[in-house]
């Protein structure tokens, strides 16, 4: 239960910086100091950081290989994401979104390979 609740507070932190971040860049498109092109690639980016970093919060509380932590965090994630989209709002798949999910699981293993190499240790 212990690990669980590992896995829910990182995705609880990544959801919550995607969502004011993402706040804050809709804040500044509305009143136009970014065009909403531009919004969507800082969109996109905004996801793909807070999911490295994310990874690399869980690859640091762990005691396995971070590539594994990041994999798990990383289909938690799209579990989540695809039952918000396809459920929630009932878009079908498409290439593109395979695509968006995959890159988004590579950021998570990325970032728990990273994580479990800046442990600190005891000494």
């Amino acid at each position: 239960m212990d690990k669980l609740f590992k896995y829910i507070k990182v995705i609880g932190y990544i959801i919550i910086t995607i969502l004011i971040s993402t706040f804050i860049m809709t804040m500044l498109n509305y009143f136009n100091i970014i065009s909403s092109g531009t919004l969507t690639y800082f969109k996109f980016f905004i996801i793909l950081l807070s999911t490295f970093l994310g990874g690399i919060n869980i690859g640091k509380k762990s005691a396995q290989k971070g590539w594994l932590e990041g994999l798990k965090l990383g289909f938690l994630l799209i579990f989540i994401l695809y039952l918000f989209a396809y459920l929630g709002l009932e878009k079908s798949m498409t290439i593109k979104n395979i695509i968006y999910y995959i890159i988004i699981l590579a950021m998570t293993m990325l970032g728990g390979m990273v994580g479990i190499n800046k442990q600190e240790t005891n000494e």
